[in-house]
């Protein structure tokens, strides 16, 4: 356009009026950003959570059994040591 030509008033408003929907449309696009990223990481912190309480549960499980097996161990042992002791009598 290398000089100016007119245009025509229907098409400069049809343009304003599509600026101002987007300029309008802003400020509730942030927020819904912000409240999809406040979702997802308050999401990700309770998925988290639910894992670190699974992964608890079965250290927990694994130091019962062997605290069991501990207690079994111990008596059998005593027992073990108590017939030697008969025997090399």
């Amino acid at each position: 356009m290398a000089f100016p030509q007119t245009v025509n008033s229907q098409i400069t408003d049809s343009v304003t009026q599509a600026n101002t929907k987007v300029l309008g449309d802003s400020p509730a696009m942030a927020l819904s950003n912000l409240y999809q990223a406040t979702a997802q990481a308050l999401s990700n912190a309770a998925h988290n959570a639910t894992s670190a309480q699974q992964q608890t549960n079965v250290t927990a499980q694994t130091a019962t059994t062997m605290g069991v097996a501990t207690l079994y161990a111990i008596d059998t042992a005593s027992t073990a040591v108590g017939t030697s002791r008969i025997f090399n009598a």
